[in-house]
This record gives C-alpha cells, structure tokens and sequence, in this order.
C-alpha cells in the first residue's frame, strides 16, 4: 500500500474477477479495494540496530504501530486478519497485548514461526503450535520459505 498507484491496480483486478488479497504492515490509512486484507503489525524486536541503522530504527520505532490506522482498515474491510511472525516467546506478551488494542477475536488472529530454513521453522513449530492453540487464535506456517527457501520475493 506504499504505492499511491496500489489502489488504482487493486480496482483493475477486481474488475477482471481476482480474489485479492493485500498484506499491509497496517501503517498507511489508505482505503484499497480486497477481498481480505491482511494486517502484519512490527514486534518491537523488528526494529532495526539504532547503531547500525539509525535514521531506519527511529522511523520503524515512531511507524510501526499506529494502532488506530490498524483500527480504521479493519473497520472497512470486507474481511480481514491480523497476521505475526513471532521469533520467541518474548513476543507473546506484545501480540497480546496488540490483539487486546485492536479487539479483534482470536479466531482472525493467524501466528506463524520465525524461520529462514524449514529446520528452523520445524525448531519453533514445537513451542509455538502449544501456546497459539491455548490461545485460541490460528496456526499458519510459512510456505514460501518451505517451497522456495529464504529468497527475495516469495
């Protein structure tokens, strides 16, 4: 949704008959046509090194959860759900947290492992599975990574 142009592209593709589904980190409060929008909010741990990245870590920390942008797409859309990649559990507490914010119920919540290699996903699949399942939301795994590895554009 970066692209101003999104939108145009989005309403063409419906027109033709696509099921479209857009995934957004939810930052940018801009009403594009889908079918599903996929809302993938930051984790604090996601901010870049301040020391190695400082201009990129101030922007990601002031960007990175606008809560009541989130609020607004998910009210006009025609489905959505919200979408983490969680690395360990230290990101338990914040997605709960997330989730409480934005009210939405657990059902549309979707938690997928952290992982560039499917040993590493497999690793995180085993503590994962247990606490998402307790809470009730979805368990997903990352099968671009499964099908194609750790590549750029998957």
């Amino acid at each position: 949704m970066l692209s101003t142009d999104s939108t145009a592209l989005c309403q063409r593709l419906q027109s033709e008959g696509f099921h479209l589904t857009v995934e957004t980190a939810g930052t940018i409060d801009r009403q594009t046509p889908c079918d599903l929008l996929s809302i993938s909010p930051k984790f604090k741990s996601s901010t870049p090194d301040a020391i190695q990245h400082p201009k990129w870590s101030k922007l990601h920390a002031e960007r990175r959860m606008p809560i009541d942008t989130m609020r607004r797409l998910i009210d006009s859309a025609p489905d959505y759900q919200i979408k983490f990649v969680v690395d360990s559990p230290e990101d338990y507490d914040e997605l709960l947290e997330i989730t409480e914010q934005l009210t939405v119920p657990a059902d549309s919540v979707w938690v997928m492992p952290q992982g560039s290699t499917n040993e590493a996903m497999d690793a995180a699949a085993k503590w994962l599975k247990k606490w998402v399942e307790k809470e009730g939301f979805r368990y997903c795994d990352r099968m671009q990574i499964r099908w194609y590895g750790n590549r750029r554009g998957t």
